[in-house]
């Protein structure tokens, strides 16, 4: 049985594509052969050249391993951090409660 093929929208293959441009010139800056990273990283030549590539083929874990190597692994942490839309949308849907009714004093 193979495996099946992901089809991705032109916006999805345009981010993994510039993903791999940027993990390609973190790479490079570290003056680090794509045989150094991926010994590093633990994962096949080819496998760090997909990812370079911005292949939607390769794993997420892949991509950790290969953020791992060069230092980048916080990076990763801020992806949907700061979720604006997220929160708009939760905050409409938050109920102000009303307030108790107050208790009468006692002169």
């Amino acid at each position: 049985m193979g495996r099946n093929k992901i089809i991705l929208l032109p916006k999805a293959k345009g981010i993994l594509i510039e993903l791999g441009e940027n993990i390609k010139l973190a790479r490079l800056r570290r003056k680090l052969s794509a045989e150094q990273v991926a010994e590093r990283a633990n994962i096949s030549r080819p496998t760090l050249l997909s990812i370079e590539k911005g292949a939607a083929s390769a794993s997420m874990g892949a991509y950790l391993q290969v953020l791992l190597s060069l230092g980048l692994e916080k990076d990763l942490l801020l992806i949907a951090k700061d979720d604006k839309l997220g929160r708009k949308l939760q905050d409409a849907k938050l109920l102000t409660k009303e307030r108790a009714p107050r208790k009468p004093q006692d002169d």
